[in-house]
């Protein structure tokens, strides 16, 4: 029952604003315009010196400053050259060259020796 009332109170309240707005777009048309756009700006103001001083961080987290580093890094490793008017053996050179780069093993990466010579015994699972 409290919230049939509570409802109902707020559709009235809601009503009765939309009737004022009406009216006053009607019979002060220049004043009703100025209100807006002035609550609009302290709006906006208010939003602004919110999201700068509260919202914004200043300084990056030291954990974002190593990723940063880390990304300028890996594109300078991993940068691809600019195609440019090659002749066909030039072509074939860079082909060559392309092919090693491949089987080439990448550094950061090893092989941990395991368990490889036991073998899985699947029945005791």
């Amino acid at each position: 029952m409290a919230r049939n009332k509570m409802s109902v109170l707020i559709y009235t309240l809601i009503g009765l604003a939309v009737i004022g707005i009406v009216s006053q777009l009607f019979t002060n048309t220049a004043n009703f315009f100025t209100s807006i756009f002035i609550t609009l700006g302290i709006g906006i103001a208010i939003f602004a010196v919110f999201y700068f001083v509260f919202l914004r961080k200043k300084t990056p987290s030291n954990d974002m400053k190593k990723y940063k580093k880390a990304v300028k890094q890996s594109k300078a490793k991993y940068k691809q050259p600019k195609a440019t008017h090659q002749t066909a053996t030039a072509n074939r050179q860079q082909q060559t060259q392309i092919k090693r780069k491949v089987n080439k093993r990448a550094p950061h990466l090893r092989v941990i020796d395991g368990n490889k010579h036991k073998k899985k015994d699947r029945a005791s699972f």
